[in-house]
């Protein structure tokens, strides 16, 4: 099945706008993520138990994965979905948000190369340039940024978002890549829920408008994203070079694009099929495999 990961993975991550843009509506964004991670933490917990009744019992890790765990929670789920949640509750165009964020391609590469040793070819290089364009021309058709113009501090939040994921990332692969799926995403979760909380109690109010989307939205980001494309991700990463897996984010926004297309009526431009394409090729060069 690893074969087929990545394709499952963009497909499930690209789902995050879908409950995103259903719930976001009805709640806080903090006291949302809250929420989610308070489900996750408690569902991942069950099945980390249920797994001691069957022949693959969840191994639990010592207090020094523990510590990895949850810092990498922090950085990888609270800070980088705390922070764009934040931004584009303070208005700033989702369009915005996901070029900045398309950029983390490029940060983790450069970082792989300086803190992990990952060798990145130049075919591989041009492959995460060219995703990098293919991005833009899918995201830039969506971006209104007329009349008010782009808000600097809600960018520099989506930037810190950016740079705290792609440090979660790398973290990851570096101090926790060999610990077990199932209880490491349980205390990531425990370690995304701190800031996520910190800034709900010190500056909302925990309204949530009980309605069918949000709902929906909750439980489908709670077992689609939280739970099972977590479980994608951390193998995807624990199985190969974090540069190449964290290519696979800019087939992101196209296969969003496509799914809004499908369930509203969003139209696709040529321009945005040309970049659809740029990003495919983008993230072939990108996994190609580098010749010694």
């Amino acid at each position: 099945m690893n074969r087929f990961f990545p394709a499952f993975f963009v497909v499930l991550w690209s789902t995050g706008f879908i409950g995103a843009r259903m719930g976001m509506p009805y709640a806080e964004p903090g006291s949302f993520l809250s929420l989610r991670y308070v489900i996750a933490i408690a569902l991942l917990g069950v099945i980390v138990l249920a797994t001691k009744l069957t022949s693959s019992p969840a191994k639990w890790p010592n207090i020094r994965l523990v510590g990895h765990s949850i810092l990498v929670g922090m950085l990888l789920h609270g800070l980088y979905l705390g922070g764009v949640f934040w931004a584009i509750d303070r208005g700033l165009s989702a369009g915005i948000s996901a070029m900045i964020i398309g950029l983390q391609p490029l940060v983790v590469a450069l970082l792989a190369g300086i803190m992990l040793g990952e060798k990145v070819s130049m075919r591989n290089w041009l492959g995460l340039l060219i995703g990098v364009v293919g991005l833009g021309l899918v995201i830039v058709p969506k971006t209104d940024i007329s009349g008010g113009g782009i808000m600097l501090v809600p960018v520099m939040v989506v930037l810190m978002a950016m740079f705290a994921s792609t440090l979660g990332t790398i973290y990851q692969k570096k101090f926790a890549a060999n610990i077990d799926v199932r209880t490491a995403t349980f205390w990531q979760y425990v370690g995304a829920l701190i800031p996520s909380l910190a800034y709900a109690l010190m500056f909302e109010t925990f309204t949530f408008n009980w309605t069918g989307e949000l709902i929906f939205a909750l439980v489908w980001l709670v077992l689609v994203l939280s739970i099972a494309g977590v479980f994608m991700l951390l193998m995807l990463i624990r199985d190969g070079s974090v540069s190449k897996v964290s290519a696979l984010y800019y087939l992101v926004p196209a296969s969003t694009a496509i799914i809004a297309y499908f369930l509203f009526g969003e139209t696709l431009s040529l321009l945005q099929l040309f970049g659809m394409a740029l990003c495919a090729i983008g993230v072939k060069f990108a996994f190609a495999k580098v010749k010694k």
